[in-house]
């Protein structure tokens, strides 16, 4: 059965009782009235134009359909809501809002709401239809259903993953079928897309948006777009985009002083503008901006089937003194945006309501509590990127192994507070630019160690409670800086030293979603145990995974120095035959094949465990053992 928006579901007429609702914050997909939308009227079919610009002197659509003359005047209505039918404009046909503002100005704008838009560098809105036909009604139909399974994502940003053989970024369809065959070999169960909405600054690699109803233009047509989500959910792997409700570029044909004034901005640049990112703050305080970014939302979620949205810099928005010396306080004094907490609980249970089954995923870089708590006490996220274990395990890698044993417990430290929220462990593209080189390159020593370096913090990172993210290129070792402009070095993929790599990545996806132990029990605090987290003399970490409902269990040995260690005893919870699971050292991972012993634990108490093992660890690598079948506790 095949999914297609109804025809009748929009657009809604332009009367007073609906621009009431708009104005008051009561209808949470705007674009259903706002926008250009193909109409007949009068037995004459063109299109009905609406925009929202309280402060405008005058408004004019100019298009392909008037020669972009100002032929078409929009009516001024109720509540700062503008409106005209122009008989005769079509589908496809380019248009923007010719805007006299309250400075005096005459620009032409976009659209805010609009569905489509003409390539960059051009800007124009384009009249837009949905005739999509879905083919995934069982994935949406299950979707909820998946909330509790392991989540592996591969981040990847949409113009520069691979280009076809023109040396172009591959087109939206195309990438769809080697995107789909590529995640699934390497068994990634979500993707997640930066750049997929529509921005026209290239290098602000998706980040400054300036469409916020419509794909990114340079691969394909919303259409197109749409056939990617569904591929993609065909083959069973999940999709994630980028969104980003905290700022917004101050391009002068967009959303900055839409009609001549602050509109969707905060007019105070002292929580209006970021000075760092030279982008204006969204205003929470207003009902209309707030209607117009949980539209947003809801129209990726909804219209475009995607599975989650991952939010972009939400300690920017949470926090009123972000990144500057020069702020102005809350209503009691202190530094947090009331506002926009309110929006960023209100924008989440909307979407639980309305898409559910859908994941909302924060990227939140301080200890603001409640992230993943449910509204009212909490944000109502249901996941936050853990930046602080994603810190402390990256300067750990980087230490040069002679020191790491006064690193220890950046290790171990996350258990402490991995409870507290449900989080992410994200190696993002944030990780390997602007001079901080890619994974491989931070681990120390020469290419064979910092390879096993990066194969055992791999293991660590897919043994610890939490999701998981790597961004692209980073599974084969990638060995240079990630370039926007240019597609990733395939060609090094299939080296044996590349390619090892990604055979290690292929395998721990596989293990992560096959063993409950690796995931279910990520929030109890039985769901992983110290065994040994105090060997900094050596640097060995000993950890169990438990899944309290199975009872499955393995045990996770990691051996961060390039130090062969012979006849190492650690405790284990229980005698008997272990098997070994996983050993990063193995060949075909490009390890060194060192002789790690038979996994035989005898009962002789160490370190509070009634039991014991010795095993020969091999150097800078992981080990995972459990019980023989039919052993498990």
């Amino acid at each position: 059965m095949s999914q297609s928006a109804s025809p009748s579901a929009f657009p809604l007429p332009l009367e007073h009782g609906f621009l009431q609702k708009l104005a008051g914050a009561d209808l949470v997909r705007p674009d259903h009235l706002l926008g250009a939308h193909p109409v007949t009227q009068e037995g004459a079919a063109g299109v009905r134009f609406a925009v929202w610009a309280p402060q405008a002197q005058a408004i004019h659509v100019v298009g392909d359909f008037n020669g972009w003359q100002e032929t078409h005047p929009l009516e001024r209505l109720d509540y700062g809501y503008w409106g005209a039918f122009v008989p005769g404009a079509q589908a496809g046909q380019l248009y923007k809002f010719r805007i006299q503002g309250a400075d005096g100005r005459t620009v032409d704008r976009i659209d805010p709401y609009a569905r489509a838009f003409e390539a960059p560098p051009a800007t124009a809105s384009v009249i837009w239809t949905d005739e999509y036909e879905w083919q995934d009604t069982e994935w949406m139909e299950g979707r909820s259903a998946r909330q509790n399974e392991p989540v592996s994502i591969y981040e990847v940003h949409v113009g520069s993953w691979r280009y076809g053989e023109d040396g172009q970024p591959l087109p939206y369809r195309e990438l769809a079928r080697q995107l789909a065959d590529y995640v699934q070999d390497m068994g990634f169960t979500h993707v997640e897309l930066m750049g997929a909405m529509a921005h026209p600054f290239y290098g602000s690699w998706g980040y400054q948006v300036t469409g916020y109803y419509a794909p990114a233009a340079r691969q394909g047509t919303p259409e197109d777009f749409k056939f990617l989500v569904d591929y993609l959910h065909g083959r069973g792997i999940g999709v994630i985009l980028d969104w980003v409700p905290g700022h917004f570029p101050t391009d002068d044909h967009a959303l900055a002083h839409y009609d001549g004034a602050p509109l969707y901005e905060y007019a105070d640049p002292r929580k209006g503008f970021h000075y760092d990112w030279n982008t204006h703050i969204f205003d929470y305080g207003r009902n209309e901006v707030v209607m117009f970014l949980i539209g947003s939302a809801l129209k990726w979620l909804q219209d475009f089937h995607i599975d989650g949205l991952r939010v972009d810099a939400v300690a920017s928005m949470l926090y009123l003194d972000f990144s500057r010396t020069e702020w102005v306080p809350n209503i009691h004094g202190g530094r947090e945006n009331l506002e926009a907490i309110a929006f960023l609980k209100r924008l989440n249970e909307v979407v639980h309501h309305m898409a559910p089954g859908c994941m909302m995923v924060a990227e939140e870089s301080t200890a603001f509590p409640g992230v993943t708590h449910p509204a009212p006490h909490g944000l109502g996220f249901d996941y936050k990127w853990a930046m602080g274990w994603m810190n402390d395990s990256l300067a750990y890698l980087e230490q040069d192994p002679l020191y790491r044993q006064y690193d220890h417990h950046k290790i171990t430290f996350f258990n402490v507070y991995r409870s507290t929220e449900h989080f992410v462990l994200a190696l993002s593209h944030d990780e390997v630019v602007h001079g901080k080189k890619p994974l491989v390159l931070k681990a120390p020593g020469d290419w064979e160690q910092q390879r096993a370096g990066l194969r055992a913090f791999y293991a660590y990172m897919w043994t610890t409670p939490g999701k998981k993210l790597l961004f692209m290129g980073q599974e084969f070792a990638h060995s240079q800086e990630w370039n926007h402009d240019v597609a990733l070095p395939w060609e090094k993929s299939g080296w044996p030293d590349h390619a090892g790599m990604a055979e290690l990545v292929r395998e721990l996806n596989r293990l992560y979603v096959e063993r409950p132990d690796w995931y279910a029990s990520d929030m109890q605090p039985a769901g992983q145990q110290w065994l040994n987290g105090d060997d900094a003399e050596n640097s060995v970490y000993v950890y169990r995974r438990l899944d309290e409902g199975t009872g499955r269990s393995s045990v996770v040995v990691l051996n961060m120095t390039p130090v062969y260690r012979e006849n190492y005893h650690l405790p284990v919870p229980q005698a008997g035959q272990y098997r070994y699971v996983l050993n990063t050292d193995e060949g075909r991972f490009g390890g060194w094949s060192h002789e790690v012993g038979d996994p035989q634990a005898w009962e002789e108490p160490l370190l509070g465990q009634p039991a014991r093992l010795s095993l020969n660890l091999p150097p800078l690598s992981a080990l995972v053992l459990e019980l023989d079948h039919g052993e498990q506790d």
